[in-house]
This record gives structure tokens, sequence and C-alpha cells, in this order.
């Protein structure tokens, strides 16, 4: 079909002068059937995309990666797409810049447009791949270009974004925070620091009425906030005519969360409309508002861009975020206004570009610049290699950055083994045998404990924590596993190590995984099958299966780069329990549940462990209270923990954190360290007992693995990660502590000042939007939210800064996967999350080991809760290490920074010296 006709634009917000009037000769099919077809217009976010060869692969609009596998077309012909304003969905090509709210806007855009986003990272796509698929195929209808560290001006910062910038000028484009500055600098306007790096903070817009804005209120007196993440700025003075303001702040308008007083709905829908004045609308060309009065600086921040000819626009904020009013009706203003220009712009129409044409590009070797994005595929560590453009549009990634792979995310089942649970449960009998802890002495508590586990509810105040887990060695399915990653210098797979698997019978073997533990860990859970109807009397969603530990190291097996570091100790180890005892800290019920499988005779666990009980109750008081520990070599305990870093050191490094945030490389990062101790022939499991009295928490755990000589004492506030039957996924970061005060007056006004620091946060609103962010990438677009935000709990020895998150997972997503997606912690790392890792790679001088990792179960039934190894005492071979930090922001103060370190290592570090100092005495 042929025809001739031109179009142009007659919306007010955009004015096309003549000579750029877009004609063109040829009206094609948007899409070309043979090529493409869409599945039930992307149901469930999928949408078959071939290469611009024979191979055709499957993309996927959550994170598309490296590693899909060939997937077949369906052979039925679909009818060609119908313009977006009759089908009422709008198709979005979202450009990751490596950064750790990407998925914030895909959940937003996923419900505003109707069907998700496809999302890429700036190096995924060649720009022959983009332009095949934007123009030739037309499979989006505009395009959204992330926040991201670093700087528009570093190629492996922005990849192929600046290509997009200068080419699609008859796309709509939206760039936020480094995609606003990306536009800018692309237009010839500089790009430079901001007058002070400004992260988690909020602030008051105004703007000019334009259409983006639609329904928004303006003024600082306004209720429309928003939340900024950035250390640069486009120069509002270096601005070209083409570039419109359209809208700003005011430097010292800016605060924290409660400063602002600001209702915050869970779904980021926004506030109503307040009736504010907006300002006159600014012509195209005019000067940036004056601020000048009795000769003072201007003191306007440049906060949004349009171009005056193509539907381009950049936001500074982050409409995003959890805490920014308005940000799903500026997503839903972006989409009307791509709706609105293709109906203008006769939307059936070709896109037709000179893919050569950079005399519109305005900075410095632009043709040599747009040569280089178009043959460089940029690594995650900012360095380079040269590949052929034109190989297939999903060959495997050499950077690593991989969070998952969708082609494979249930292991067949062909052999599955079919696992039965009987359980009891014995109602009340808690308290009559003294509780949790003469429960786990009488039953796993001899020989030091060795090869036990307890998931330990110690402090269950106000509900934080109900249900404890304990078990040992024995049953037919025991196993302990125990995995070290690889030496890098082996020159093999970075997530390749070797595991030790020994069963019951202390018969082991050894398995080298190519392919890392995570991977090993999905294929064991998904080899096993159940009946729902075993375990759906239970209040609980431990059941049996995996229980142990994750090491910070295991990153490598999550996207993240490869480890500097070696650790001394495992990266993983887990037991594979199928005797458990559960007790019920808020009904005071026992729960004793064995695992076997059909088939083979049930065991006499159940029947054992009740006679135990039986014989623990009436002398249950006293039994435990005097129990005879071992003595300890005096000498190993007079040393008092040393920091593995000088407080001159810490400080440096605290120091140097912030220069990276200045120079927009990150928004925040946990910086931590490790102070350690020889601890002779201790006890380790009497040490936990100290330090389970010491200083409660809900998320605490002993955890004993002879074979390793490996033992953790954890004494964690902090859940990283669970996942209940419901398929409902919930993470509790803590950003934010300090002490708790010596009376109650005191205790009050302290717990006030943490609640009200602005410092704190900020630190806690920026890792909710990034945990926001990774349960984006595994939960139904939607679903995600926030019930609490910045709580304040109170523990032992100090207040913290609690905030929830929600979301349900998507039905395809195995459990291992989902934690894939989200560790390491985003509290022990910072955002953005992979550059963040990298810095802090850099600056600590040794593996974090366990310390940031993980410990919990992963249940046979698919559910799983992990917590972060925080306030934890690791003993490896005969030292006890203690890792801490705090989380290094803009506001940060870098002798307040080496305190709060300190404080954090006080509660385990002396639970340890006390306990040495008791044994001395006897």
């Amino acid at each position: 079909m042929n025809m001739n006709f031109s179009f142009c634009s007659t919306s007010s917000e955009l004015s096309y002068p003549s000579e750029n009037v877009l004609r063109f000769s040829v009206a094609r099919q948007l899409f070309s059937p043979e090529l493409v077809k869409f599945d039930e217009k992307w149901k469930n976010g999928f949408i078959s995309l071939p290469h611009r060869g024979t191979r055709k692969v499957l993309a996927t609009s959550r994170f598309v990666p490296g590693r899909l596998e060939d997937s077949s077309i369906v052979k039925k012909s679909l009818p060609i797409r119908e313009p977006v304003e009759r089908i009422g969905v709008v198709r979005t090509l979202l450009i990751d810049n490596y950064d750790s709210y990407t998925f914030n806007i895909y959940q937003a855009l996923s419900t505003i447009n109707g069907v998700p986003p496809v999302v890429i990272r700036n190096d995924e796509w060649t720009w022959e791949e983009a332009y095949h698929y934007l123009y030739e195929d037309v499979a989006f209808d505009n395009i959204v270009i992330s926040p991201g560290p670093g700087s528009p001006m570093c190629p492996a910062d922005i990849g192929i974004c600046l290509r997009l910038l200068l080419e699609c000028r008859d796309i709509p484009i939206l760039g936020v925070c480094l995609g606003h500055q990306a536009l800018g600098y692309v237009h010839g306007a500089h790009v430079v620091h901001a007058p002070e790096p400004v992260h988690g903070r909020l602030s008051g817009i105004e703007h000019d009425g334009n259409v983006l804005f639609s329904d928004i209120p303006s003024g600082r007196n306004s209720d429309f906030k928003v939340v900024r993440y950035h250390s640069l700025i486009i120069d509002k003075e270096s601005l070209p005519k083409e570039l419109v303001p359209i809208a700003w702040t005011i430097y010292d308008d800016t605060g924290s969360f409660s400063e602002k007083k600001l209702f915050v709905p869970v779904n980021n829908t926004g506030s109503p409309l307040n009736g504010s004045v907006i300002p006159e609308k600014l012509e195209n060309g005019s000067h940036w508002p004056s601020s000048h009065v009795d000769g003072k600086q201007d003191r306007h921040i440049l906060m949004g861009i349009m171009h005056s000819s193509f539907p381009h626009y950049g936001l500074q904020f982050h409409p995003e975020s959890i805490a920014t009013t308005y940000g799903s009706q500026l997503f839903k203003n972006f989409k009307d206004i791509t709706v609105d220009y293709w109906s203008r712009c006769k939307s059936t129409s070709l896109r037709r570009r000179n893919i050569n044409d950079t005399a519109n590009m305005q900075v410095p070797g632009a043709t040599q610049l747009l040569k280089e994005l178009s043959r460089t595929r940029f690594t995650g560590n900012g360095s380079s290699y040269y590949g052929n453009t034109k190989k297939s549009l999903f060959a495997a990634k050499t950077n690593g950055v991989d969070v998952f792979d969708l082609a494979d995310l249930s292991y067949p089942k062909p052999h599955a083994k079919l696992l039965r649970l009987k359980w009891k449960k014995h109602e009340r009998l808690a308290h009559k045998v003294g509780g949790a802890k003469n429960v786990f002495m009488e039953l796993f508590g001899k020989n030091k404990g060795n090869d036990t586990f307890w998931l330990d509810t110690s402090s269950t105040d106000k509900a934080r924590g109900r249900f404890s887990f304990m078990g040992g060695k024995g049953g037919s399915l025991w196993k302990q596993l125990t995995f070290s990653l690889s030496d890098q210098s082996e020159g093999i797979s970075k997530h390749a190590g070797h595991l030790l698997i020994e069963d019951a019978e202390s018969s082991t073997e050894k398995r080298f995984l190519e392919e890392g533990f995570l991977d090993f860990l999905r294929k064991e859970l998904s080899s096993i099958s159940y009946d729902e109807k075993d375990f759906a009397g239970l209040p609980f969603d431990f059941c049996g299966g995996y229980v142990g530990c994750i090491g910070y190291d295991i990153k490598v097996e999550c996207g993240m780069p490869t480890n500097r570091h070696k650790s001394k100790a495992p990266d993983a180890c887990f037991f594979f329990a199928d005797n458990v005892v559960a007790i019920d800290h808020q009904l005071d019920d026992v729960y004793v549940l064995s695992l076997y499988e059909e088939g083979t005779a049930e065991t006499s666990f159940l029947k054992d462990t009740e006679e135990k009980l039986i014989s623990l109750m009436g002398s249950s008081t006293r039994k435990f209270e005097d129990q005879t520990l071992p003595v300890i070599d005096s000498s190993q305990c007079k040393a008092s923990f040393v920091p593995d870093k000088s407080q001159e050191q810490y400080i440096n490094d605290v120091q140097s954190c912030m220069k990276y945030i200045k120079d927009g490389e990150s928004y925040e990062l946990c910086l931590t360290t490790q102070n350690r101790r020889k601890i002779g022939n201790a006890d380790p499991l009497g040490l936990y007992l100290h330090l389970r009295e010491r200083n409660p928490a809900p998320y605490a755990a002993f955890l004993n693995f002879s074979n390793a000589n490996l033992s953790l004492c954890s004494s964690s506030p902090e859940r990283f990660l669970k996942l209940d039957r419901n398929g409902m996924l919930e993470a509790k970061p803590i950003k934010g502590t300090i002490a708790r005060g010596s009376t109650p007056e005191e205790d009050e006004l302290l717990k006030l000042q943490l609640k009200l620091s602005e410092k704190n946060q900020a630190e806690n609103l920026m890792i909710v939007d990034l945990l926001r962010n990774d349960l984006g990438r595994v939960c139904e677009p939607g679903s995600v939210h926030v019930p609490n935000l910045m709580d304040v709990e109170s523990y032992t020895t100090v207040h913290t800064m609690v905030s929830t998150i929600r979301g349900l997972k998507k039905p395809d997503i195995s459990p291992v996967e989902c934690v894939r997606a989200a560790f390491p912690g985003g509290s022990m790392t910072g955002a953005p999350k992979l550059r963040s890792v990298e810095i802090l790679d850099s600056l600590e001088n040794c593996s974090r080991g366990l310390y940031s990792g993980s410990i919990g179960f992963f249940s046979y039934n698919g559910t799983f809760d992990l917590n972060i190894v925080i306030r934890t005492v690791v003993i490896h071979e005969d030292e006890a290490s203690i890792g801490a930090g705090g989380a290094i922001v803009a506001l940060s103060n870098p002798e307040d920074e080496f305190e709060e370190m300190i404080l954090k290592t006080k509660a385990p570090a002396n639970a340890v010296m006390e306990f040495c100092s008791d044994q001395r005495r006897q």
C-alpha cells in the first residue's frame, strides 16, 4: 500500500518549523507479520522479537537477559497493530542505565500503559538493532531513558542513549535524571556539578503548565514534592534555544521527608490538586526566570526541559520514587503525550530517519562519538570491548550483568522425588519445658551443638517474630552443603566453585559447580514435589528443607562484578533439614516435623522427640541455668576486637565515598570493615546463648558446621527477604541507627532525633526505592507497595529506622531467582547497586565473607525467609570477626560515620568479651 502525505504536529507543545516538518512518501504496516508477532498484545509481558537475520528469540518485558534460548514463533498470523489511541495501550522501550530504580519505572509504566515495557540495558543493542525495532518493525510507541550513575559525557555510562536522543526525533522520549542530563548534553548544554549533591531529599517544584505536568499543582507551597537523587545538573545558562525549561526548584527548597510533612500514598498515585496558581508559560527561547533580589544570585535549579521541535522531555527528579507525589500522573501524562502525538502524526506512517545525520548533535567530536557508540559494547566497570554489530541480538553478554535466565525458570521435574511431611502439635508446651533455650539444649545442644541450626526469634516484642526453628544432624534425607567460590586466577567462570556434600552417615561427595551455588540450589528445590495438604494446617512456612547461610561474595552469581577479594571461610553452607522443631512464641505451642520420601519408612523422630520433651517437663526451670561450659584459654580472651582499618583510614574511605557521590557515581555507599580477635577454643554455642540474652533480636540465629570449622552467632534485627505460601515477597531494610538513652526521657529524645534526622531519612528512602526496584523485577506489575515507611523500632541497645516493602511474586519466577534478583541486600550496598558494589570493592581491603550475606531457610514447599547478616559474630577456625559499617551519603560526617560503625559492633563484641570473662572465672 503506497500513498504520499506529510504531517506535522499541531500541538501547542510542539512547534515544527517548516524546514523541520517530517515528510514521508511511503506508509507501511506497523508490523511485518512474517517477522514480528505479538502474543495477545504482549500478554504477560512477552513479545517475540527476531534478530535481523533468521534467528528468532523470545524477549521479555522484564529484564532482557543475554542467554535466552531460541523460541518458536506462533505460526498463526496476527492482525496489524492498530494505532495506540484505538487499542488503549502504549508500548515503551525502557533503557536501563545500570540503575537501581529502573524497575520502579517498569512497575509504573506496566499499569499505566496497559502492557509492560521492554527493558534493555544501554549496551544491550547496537544502533542498527535499535533502528530495526524502532523504525523497521515499529515495535515501540515511545522511549523512556532511566536514571543511572555517572555522567552523560562518559560513553560507558550512557551507552546508546545519546544516539537515540539525536536520531529518534519523531519518537516521544522521556529522560529521567541521567536521561534528562543526556537530553541537555546532546543538544549542547553543559552538565555541571550541582550546588550540592541531593540524594533522597525532597523539593518543591514550579512548572510552566506544560502538558507533561497536566493536573499537577505548581509552586513550593503546593503539595507537589519530588525526590531528587543527583549530584550533576544541566547548567541553565548554557541551555540552547531549542531546549525549553519547563520546571525548576529553588536551591534552598530541599528538606527531609518529615520536614515536608507529606502524606505519601503507597502506590505513588499522588495527592489531589490543591489549586495552586500555575505560572505563566515560558516561550521558546525566553530567559530563565530571574531570582535576583537585592543583588543575590539566581537560585533556580533546572528540574525539567523539553525540545521545542521534537517530542522529547527531561526530568531531573525521580517521578518513580515512593515519596514523589504525582509520580504516576507524570507517567500518565507522558502516555497521553504519546497517544496524542501519534494520532496527530498518523501513527501508521513509516518513520524514516537519516542514521548518518549528526548535524544537530552539539557536542565535541560528535561524528567520532557516534561511530564509537555504534561499535562499542560497554562493560559494567567502564571498560569496553569491540564486537560485531551484526551479532545475534540476545547473544550472551560478556559483562556478566544478567540477573536471571527467564528461559529456564522451571527446572524440569521428570524424576522429581515426592516428599511427604508428618507433624504433631504440642499445645502450650513451650513454657512448661522452660522455653526455646531448654528445648534446643535438650534436643540438639549435646556435643557443643555441632551440625545444628537455630533460627531463633529471641525478641518477640510487638510480634516482630513469632516462630523459631531448630534442628540437628540425622534423618535419611539430611545432608550438609559447603560451597567455596573458585579463585578467579583459575581462569574459569566467576561464579563457579567447589561443593562438598556430606550425608548423615558422614559419607562425602565433591562436585565442581560451573554455574555456581544458587543455580545448584534452584535445581535441587525444583527437583522436589510435594502435597500441599501435608502442611496446610501449619501456621508457618518452614516445613523442612535447606537451612544455612549465603556469603556476600555470592553476589557474583547475582549480576554483580567479580570479587576483588577471596573469603577464607566458605561462601555458602546449608543443611537439608528433614527433622525440625518449631516453636510458636505467641501461642506457646511446639511443633515436631519430619520429612521422608514417598515409599520409604517414616522416621521415629516425632515419637522420640515427644518423649524427650515430656522428660524435660518439671526439671526445665533449672536444668540448663548452671550448665558447665568448657573453660577456654584466658590468654585468648584478654585482647579486644581490632578493626582491620584504623580510624584515620576509615575516615579517609568515607571521604572517598563522598567524592564518588559528589561526582554522580553513586547516591549512597554502604562502607564496611571487619573487627577481629582470636578466640581460641571458645564454645560457639555457649557464646550464642550469652549473646541472645544480652541482645535479643527477631532474626537471630545460631549455625554450626563442624566440617568447615564454622559457626555463626547472629543477633540480626533485619529481614532481607521473605516469600510466603501466598506468593507475597517482603523486605524490611534497616537504615538509620542510634544508641538507646540511659533514662526514659533521654531515650525518647534520641528516638525522636532518629525519626527526624534528614540524613537517616535520606538513607532509608534510597534503600526503600532500591528494594522496590529489586522486587519489581520479579513481582506482578502494580503489586509492589510500601505498607510501612521509616518506622522506628527499639531494641536492647539501639533504635533503628525500618521500612517494609511487599509485592506479589510472578508465578513463573522461582524462589531462588527472587533472591538472585535482590542479593546482596540493598541496605548493605547502596544505590545504584552495581556501580556502588564496584566502588566498595575497591575501597574495602578484604572480603566481607558471610557478613552482609543472609541466614535463613528455603523450605521444600517453595517458601523462604532470610535475614541480613549484621550484629553477628562469625567464628571460623580460631578467629572471631564482626563486620560493621554504615551508609555514606552526601550529608555524612566522616567522624560520625566511624562512631556509628563502632556502635554497631558494641553489642556482639561486648557479648564475646563478657562470655570470655565469665569462662575465665569458672
